[in-house]
């Protein structure tokens, strides 16, 4: 007598014609399903066996796809969304100083803030991106509109060394710093770093206090750092340090920093990144347009540094699309390192995946499709005439692939957008309060 065993129920069962997990690395299953329970991953197996295995609520059948890992993007200011071709074709310091920042004044507040992340996340589902980085005002209307949509991000804690909206006193930054903190502590999408804007804007006094509380409440530290070489030359001549240096000897260069930019370099920085556990993260097409120089990616990736990838803000990329992003960066490194071979397809995926979730801290939970981890998932239709003949999948996803391709993803376990529809979101009140802030900035600022 046999005995028959009875399917597993779960909640949703996605068969795909290719899944890539990420890691292991370099593998590509053919024919495979993802199995989802609540908000995580149960299992990966080809199709003929999930449908003996389990008994699903619902089946998403993607013939002509791809199933990858959510892609992460690792740097951006969401918020400026609304601020997005304001003040193009613009040196970094003039864009800044004489566009954006006297428009910021003018508008910031939680209602800006609010309506620039619900247009970025829709954009961001849209692309595959199913977490952020992000690094601006004002973050607890950043956390909560993130927690009201059901879309993971990590929240930076401003520092900065001016009076602002968000906080008028260095004591007043790290206590909204804490009361923020705590407000999402343990929450399931949400998590916090520390973000001092960058060595020219944030003290000796400030740094030092960060290092001490990242290390007591157990965060990152995300910042920008040598992003152009005015900087460097500006902070030598201030310091007699490099911008590295000095935070070197302020304790900041460990495995907890998440260093944005990164352009100006030498080898010996480089190898401490290294061998302090620092990441590195990439934002080609902003330092593209601002003319901010080019990140050693190659050299960094040579070295051993983990190495993520991140549009920026909206105002210089000017998206948030991270399949533009890994190609981008895996043709800049190409022409940086003189090497046709450097920064290649998979590692390109990688940079979106796995070592984004590494350098937020999140590799256990996120950016690989295994077992056990959460269900963020992202469904990329590979039949479009762009994407034929099809040869090399991972190659195909960077070299040829566009985020309106992207179909269906999931974040948590729960179906963001499928068939390119947004799931539940009110794209119509989303363009209402776009075009209506539209409006109200370009009256600031006609250029």
């Amino acid at each position: 007598m046999t005995t028959q065993t009875v399917p597993q129920p779960v909640d949703v069962l996605i068969e795909a014609r290719w899944v890539v997990p990420v890691e292991p690395r370099g593998v590509v299953l053919e024919h495979h399903a993802v199995a989802v329970h609540a908000d995580r991953i149960v299992a990966i197996l080809p199709i003929a066996e999930a449908r003996s295995a389990y008994m699903p609520r619902e089946r998403v059948e993607l013939g002509e796809h791809v199933l990858i890992p959510g892609l992460i993007n690792s740097h951006a200011h969401n918020p400026m969304t609304l601020m997005r071709g304001l003040a193009d074709d613009l040196p970094l310091m003039v864009w800044l100083q004489q566009h954006i920042w006297p428009v910021e004044a003018q508008v910031i507040g939680p209602e800006f803030v609010r309506d620039g992340v619900e247009l970025a996340i829709a954009e961001m589902l849209r692309g595959g991106t199913t977490c952020t980085n992000e690094n601006y005002f004002f973050p607890d209307a950043i956390g909560a509109t993130y927690r009201k949509h059901g879309f993971r991000a990590v929240i930076a804690l401003p520092v900065i060394q001016f009076p602002t909206a968000w906080a008028r006193t260095q004591d007043e930054y790290f206590e909204r710093a804490g009361e923020t903190h705590d407000s999402f502590r343990n929450d399931p999408l949400i998590s916090t770093a520390f973000g001092p804007h960058a060595p020219y804007t944030v003290s000796d006094e400030s740094f030092e206090r960060i290092r001490v509380l990242a290390d007591q409440l157990d965060i990152p530290v995300h910042l920008h750092l040598h992003e152009t070489a005015h900087e460097v030359d500006e902070e030598r001549k201030k310091s007699g340090l490099r911008p590295f240096r000095r935070l070197q000897k302020l304790g900041l260069i460990n495995d907890r920093l998440i260093a944005v930019h990164m352009t100006q370099l030498t080898d010996s920085e480089i190898a401490a990144c290294a061998e302090a556990g620092v990441s590195v993260v990439h934002c080609p097409e902003s330092n593209l347009k601002l003319a901010s120089g080019f990140c050693p990616a190659e050299k960094l990736r040579k070295a051993g540094v983990n190495v993520a990838l991140g549009t920026d803000g909206t105002a210089s990329n000017n998206d948030l699309d991270m399949f533009g992003e890994m190609r981008t960066a895996a043709l800049l490194a190409k022409a940086v390192a003189e090497d046709a071979a450097a920064f290649d397809a998979e590692f390109a995926l990688r940079t979106a995946t796995i070592q984004a979730a590494k350098a937020l801290g999140l590799e256990a939970e996120i950016g690989s499709i295994e077992t056990g981890k959460q269900a963020d998932l992202a469904a990329v239709r590979l039949s479009d005439l762009e994407t034929q003949p099809l040869f090399h999948i991972v190659s195909q996803l960077i070299y040829a692939t566009g985020r309106h391709q992207v179909t269906d993803v999931w974040v948590a376990g729960r179906r963001k957008l499928a068939a390119r529809e947004l799931v539940d979101m009110d794209l119509g009140g989303i363009m209402v309060r776009t075009h209506a802030w539209r409006e109200r900035i370009a009256a600031l600022d006609p250029v």
